[in-house]
């Protein structure tokens, strides 16, 4: 047997456990597979509508692109969420670890280079990646944009700076927050990486109610948006890569 066929024979082995086959890929694309290696270890998949991954269809503004992560249809089973942009130079968005009390879903703003498929894989407790798709267009640059923050006088000052705001829902609060950062990913030359890369969701007692790495593709003034069940004050604590911790509350 050839090298070719053991390596589909431990791709096909996983899912055979399971019973299922992952299904058709939903958004054309080149480089599942090498995603499918890098970022989930070609652990068992599945192509899954439940993984509902909202973007617009073409970013107006391709430094600020939004997107929403929405695996409530997991509640309860999710251990974390993968999120990337597949032909962005710097393709991984975010790895958000709910815990307790958050639901599982996410809004963050982020940075498109090109028109790119956009995937976000949630991690159930069974060992099972569901895999949510989309598409997205876009003029392009996005990644490769000169900072707007960066133009802005005494922007250091406010550095760090975390506003926001609680909203009530009928059984969960929606928490919206900025944050004041550059977030600056290296691809604009002269300017080194410099962005936040560790962000934790904390209860008024300090327990972690949520656990995010963020990247380069994240936006700059990031912006941040969780649903919470869990009654009481937050703080959301962050930390970038100079080793700078910054943290905002919120009632």
């Amino acid at each position: 047997m050839g090298w070719r066929a053991h390596w589909l024979l431990a791709c096909w082995l996983p899912l055979a456990a399971y019973g299922m086959d992952p299904g058709k890929d939903p958004v054309p694309s080149v480089m599942w597979n090498y995603f499918h290696q890098q970022f989930l270890d070609n652990a068992p998949f599945v192509f899954d509508e439940r993984v509902k991954l909202l973007a617009p269809p073409f970013a107006e503004d391709a430094r600020q692109v939004p997107l929403e992560i929405d695996a409530r249809a997991f509640k309860g089973e999710v251990v974390k969420i993968i999120a990337w942009a597949e032909l962005n130079p710097l393709p991984k968005i975010v790895d958000f670890q709910p815990g307790e009390g958050v639901l599982p879903w996410l809004a963050i703003r982020i940075r498109i280079e090109q028109a790119t498929p956009l995937r976000a894989a949630v991690l159930t407790k069974d060992g099972l990646w569901h895999v949510g798709s989309t598409l997205i267009d876009a003029a392009g640059g996005g990644c490769t944009a000169p900072s707007v923050v960066r133009s802005q006088p005494g922007w250091e000052e406010h550095l760090g700076e975390v506003l926001g705001g609680r909203y009530p829902r009928s059984d969960f609060s929606r928490l919206r927050l900025q944050v004041a950062h550059p977030m600056d990913n290296g691809m604009v030359s002269g300017i080194p990486e410099f962005y936040i890369n560790h962000a934790e969701l904390r209860d008024a007692q300090d327990r972690v109610l949520a656990r995010l790495e963020l990247f380069a593709a994240v936006s700059e003034n990031p912006d941040l948006a969780f649903d919470l069940q869990s009654p009481g004050p937050v703080r959301l604590v962050l930390r970038d890569t100079s080793g700078s911790q910054f943290e905002g509350a919120i009632p």
